[in-house]
């Protein structure tokens, strides 16, 4: 409306001015002519503006509701995705506990595992052991069935030991240890084998085959020898201290003896006074 009243006043504007000199002048018909055509423009175009706007009006109204249509679907979208997130991080969490049980179980497992491995190892060792050792009494009691018997083979080591034949009785004394080492006789085949070491001046060795005499055979006949001679050969290694002891040791307990005679003898010879009988 506005726009026609705007065409309308123009008109009428140049109507008033171009007036007087219209009847005179042939160009003001035309000139009005060209207005009334203007004003046909002006208003088609006017209408189909009106109309684009209505279509424009429709097309806009059409997209605020597909907009809002979007809106509303991306609304629920969100919050599914929301729903859906908060559904997986509790799932997570689940999960997470789950995950933390199996791996608690798991180290139990393994520390059990390692007790039953450890367990399965001692009981294959014992069981190792047992075995060799079955292999062991086997070959002692096979070792023991052909071996002569105690006495023949105790006398032919002695008999080599007096006449001089150390290699031979050292083997033989070694075959009666090892065949019959319970018997009473076994002491006196450690001492023999003590006695060949100390005339070889290998003192170290024969110390401890005497120790074995006096701490497996403390009772035996050669007890009071073995000690005697250990004191001989603890001097002998330069131990005076240790020598003497057991030199006095012998005469305190085997106070009425050859070997406790000879230990006073030896203790005046290095120094050292004898203890005397009660």
């Amino acid at each position: 409306m506005k726009f026609n009243r705007i065409s309308l006043v123009f008109a009428l504007f140049l109507t008033i001015c171009l007036a007087p000199a219209y009847g005179a002048n042939k160009d003001i018909v035309e000139l009005q002519t060209q207005v009334s055509q203007l004003q046909q423009q002006i208003t088609q175009m006017k209408q189909s503006f009106d109309e684009r706007m209505g279509v424009m009006k429709n097309l806009l109204e059409h997209n605020t509701d597909a907009a809002n249509k979007v809106t509303a679907a991306i609304g629920d979208l969100q919050t599914s995705i929301n729903k859906q997130q908060q559904d997986r991080a509790a799932q997570v969490d689940q999960i997470s506990g789950q995950i933390q049980a199996l791996n608690d179980t798991m180290d139990e497992l393994k520390v059990r595992l390692a007790k039953l491995s450890k367990q399965f190892e001692d009981m294959q060792a014992a069981q190792q052991s047992m075995a060799a050792q079955q292999s062991q009494v086997q070959q002692q009691a096979q070792a023991i069935a052909q071996a002569p018997a105690p006495d023949v083979l105790y006398n032919e080591a002695l008999r080599d030991y007096t006449g001089g034949k150390n290699d031979l009785a050292v083997q033989g004394f070694n075959d009666y240890i090892k065949f019959y080492p319970n018997t009473d006789l076994a002491g006196n085949a450690y001492f023999y084998l003590a006695e060949i070491q100390f005339k070889a001046a290998d003192y170290k060795k024969a110390v401890a085959n005497y120790d074995l005499v006096l701490q497996n055979f403390p009772s035996g006949n050669k007890a009071a020898a073995a000690q005697l001679k250990k004191g001989y050969a603890l001097l002998e290694l330069g131990k005076q201290d240790e020598g003497t002891q057991e030199l006095k040791h012998v005469i305190q307990r085997y106070p009425r003896t050859t070997e406790a005679t000879q230990a006073r003898e030896r203790l005046r010879k290095v120094g050292a006074a004898p203890q005397k009988n009660r």
